[in-house]
């Protein structure tokens, strides 16, 4: 396991703490705007880590929203 893996898992289990997604789009987003420059570096397999992570991220938004919206 690498050290981005293990910095997207804490950052992961941290933002399930705390069941916003508005913040799992933002920090999506974000992997997505480091990998930009990445892509154009050409660093393809940090910059597509971070497409997988952006993904990810965005993936436990929806969950985590339509799970709130079922509650409601």
């Amino acid at each position: 396991m690498k050290p981005q893996d293990l910095i997207f898992l804490i950052i992961l289990l941290g933002l399930l703490f705390r069941r916003k997604p508005e913040w799992f789009t933002l920090v999506g987003l974000l992997c997505l705007v480091l990998a930009i420059p990445l892509f154009s570096a050409w660093v393809f397999f940090t910059a597509q880590r971070l497409t997988y992570y952006a993904a990810a991220f965005f993936l436990a938004a929806i969950i985590i929203y339509l799970i709130q919206n079922r509650k409601h």
